[in-house]
């Protein structure tokens, strides 16, 4: 039976002022399947995060911030296939990163085959060449899968989580705003928005 329950509360920082060679702005799975409508996975209001997403990448290149993509890859038969259904598979339309956040020359792309874009990748290895960086601002879909296992690993890492909330997205209300408490409360991550993210000079 559904419940009306009361949405957690979190704060959202008016502006958060970040070090350009101590951050990283990691995009977590803006792939075809999960933004367009077409996608297998379709998430409606991952389309609404590209635009706040591309603003802040046009910041952070400007200042020379360290950007990563992470894109989900399966294979024939992935287990987690039972669980969702095919999508992202190698090697098709869906698994591509949408055109309007494209990667550019100097971005690092992370493949994963789960949730978690530490597990079984090479973003430990990304960061290690990078080892000024202390803070991770996450964007992306889906907030309360892949962006939220993300920021998890990042910050039992010891790793500062920023997340704008503009630039993730879920497949509900309740899911984002769950998510985006949980990132609060559990990983002492910063919440805030696009707009209040500066780089200092």
């Amino acid at each position: 039976m559904a419940r009306l329950l009361e949405a957690p509360t979190y704060p959202v920082a008016d502006e958060v002022v970040l070090d350009p060679q101590r951050t990283a702005v990691v995009v977590v799975d803006m792939q075809n399947d999960f933004v367009k409508p077409e996608g297998k996975l379709y998430v409606p209001t991952a389309q609404e995060a590209v635009e706040p997403i591309a603003r802040l990448l046009e910041k952070a290149r400007a200042a020379g911030v360290l950007v990563i993509y992470t894109q989900d890859l399966h294979g024939e038969d992935d287990p987690e296939y039972r669980i969702w259904g095919e999508h992202v598979k190698a090697g098709t339309w869906g698994a591509e990163i949408v055109d309007e956040l494209k990667p550019q020359p100097g971005d690092e792309i992370v493949t994963k085959p789960r949730y978690d874009a530490f597990y079984a990748s090479r973003m430990e290895d990304v960061l290690r060449t990078h080892p000024q960086v202390d803070t991770l601002v996450i964007t992306g879909t889906v907030t309360n899968i892949c962006v939220l296992h993300t920021a998890g690993s990042a910050a039992l890492r010891w790793y500062k989580v920023i997340v704008p909330k503009d630039a993730v997205a879920a497949l509900s209300e309740f899911d984002q705003e769950a998510a985006l408490h949980q990132i609060d409360f559990l990983y002492k991550g910063t919440i805030t928005t696009v707009d209040g993210i500066s780089f200092q000079k």
